[in-house]
């Protein structure tokens, strides 16, 4: 902390009044309070990624400005606009299911506005490929595994080979990664902006909306972020809608399945937690309630798919199960 102020008010020539920590005290980022505005600092534990990230924004700036400015990277230290106070994952869950819509459709068209401004610019060149190797596609469909204590295993028909080739895509769009609702904000003139771009890169572009739509703590039903996908789909993006949303279903299915896991083994470590605290310090939704919605998005999204259905059920037995835990305040063990 002393190591950022001091970088701080070298850096922007005042004073900081105050420092505060938005996502609790072990994050990377602190909000320093200046006489005239909040900055946003980053410590980024990988000093590659702290110039990797203010390296995409300067890129994207020009074409966006749903993001943060980069106001200066000292050795370890980025310093960025503060895009608002308001995180979407907490301001979402104040209002209505019309409103909540309204949310959704902007957060949607906001990631299709940073997927096309990157394809203005040479990132395509220069950033890494991400999940681009056989052990990553093997892990992430295996994973699968994972739903066998909740159900009567996986179905011999779920065809592993066939997924995988579908998940082994080439690295041709910008995703931003890690598109969860905690990682948006609203700022004063009620403009939504995405920030952590730390671990960018380059895929099929549907895996940030996977992030979103599989954020476990995100309370608008699947059948209507379809709904809102399609209307804010961009058709300068390469893809034809269709094959857009199969390519979705398959991968959503999947990033689920990484959810309910981190869901699993945060309970088993810490038990259950508020779902205040998870949506106050962006936290795993370590909460059975959240447990029970990443299997109902799962549900949803495998029956999409041949290639995904007959883990349909699977999803299905996991979510009764915590269903029933959320009824009985029993704990993770009894699952």
């Amino acid at each position: 902390m002393n190591r950022i102020v001091e970088a701080a008010e070298q850096h922007f020539g005042q004073n900081v009044d105050r420092v505060t920590a938005p996502g609790g005290e072990g994050r990377s980022s602190f909000r320093l309070h200046f006489e005239n505005r909040d900055v946003i600092a980053t410590l980024r534990p990988n000093f590659r990624r702290t110039h990797l990230e203010a390296f995409v924004l300067d890129e994207l700036a020009p074409h966006t400005s749903n993001i943060p400015k980069v106001l200066g990277v000292v050795g370890e230290i980025m310093f960025q606009s503060d895009v608002g106070l308001r995180r979407l994952n907490q301001e979402i869950a104040r209002h209505n299911k019309a409103k909540q819509l309204d949310l959704a459709a902007e957060a949607v068209a906001g990631i299709f506005r940073i997927h096309a401004a990157a394809r203005k610019t040479d990132l395509d060149k220069s950033l890494p490929h991400l999940g681009a190797n056989d052990d990553w596609i093997t892990n992430i469909v295996d994973a699968v595994d994972a739903l066998q204590p909740y159900s009567r295993g996986i179905s011999s028909t779920f065809d592993r080979s066939a997924v995988a080739s579908v998940v082994a895509y080439p690295g041709r769009q910008f995703v931003k990664w890690d598109c969860r609702s905690g990682n948006a904000a609203i700022g004063a003139d009620d403009r939504m902006n995405w920030f952590d771009f730390e671990y960018c890169g380059l895929r099929h572009g549907a895996e940030d909306f996977a992030w979103l739509i599989g954020d476990e703590a995100w309370p608008v039903a699947p059948d209507q972020m379809v709904d809102v996908m399609i209307d804010a789909f961009d058709p300068e993006c390469g893809h034809e809608i269709a094959d857009y949303l199969e390519y979705l279903s398959v991968y959503l299915t999947l990033h689920c399945v990484q959810r309910f896991k981190l869901i699993i083994k945060e309970a088993k470590k810490r038990g259950w937690l508020s779902k205040e605290k998870v949506r106050k310090y962006d936290d795993a939704g370590v909460h059975p309630e959240f447990a029970v919605q990443i299997c109902k998005v799962g549900q949803y999204f495998s029956a999409q798919s041949q290639l995904t259905a007959p883990l349909t059920v699977n999803f299905e037995g996991a979510a009764r199960a915590f269903a029933q835990i959320l009824r009985d305040g029993s704990s993770l063990k009894r699952a």
